[in-house]
């Protein structure tokens, strides 16, 4: 079971290191157009676009990257809660 746990959480941390990369492809010019770009695009961008419906944007500033880590790294803590409270 404690594997399990580890695996989940390697994949949460990469998945923000994802989405971390997806952000910051957006200060340089055309690096989401490439084609690492598109791959990490695809894989975060569903992901995003749920937070999107509910996060307005300030100006040309979209928030709901950030929401999503929050909510990511929420989601992992209560997970590594909930396995140290009643697995242990």
């Amino acid at each position: 079971m404690e594997v399990l746990l580890y695996l989940i959480l390697q994949a949460a941390r990469l998945y923000s290191f994802l989405i971390l990369a997806w952000v910051l492809m957006s200060w340089f010019p055309n690096a989401r157009e490439s084609s690492i770009g598109q791959m990490i695009g695809r894989l975060v961008e569903p992901y995003i676009d749920m937070f999107r419906q509910f996060v307005p944007r300030l100006g040309m500033i979209d928030l709901s990257p950030i929401v999503s880590l929050l909510v990511l790294n929420m989601a992992t803590n209560g997970l590594r809660f909930l396995f140290v409270t009643y697995l242990l």
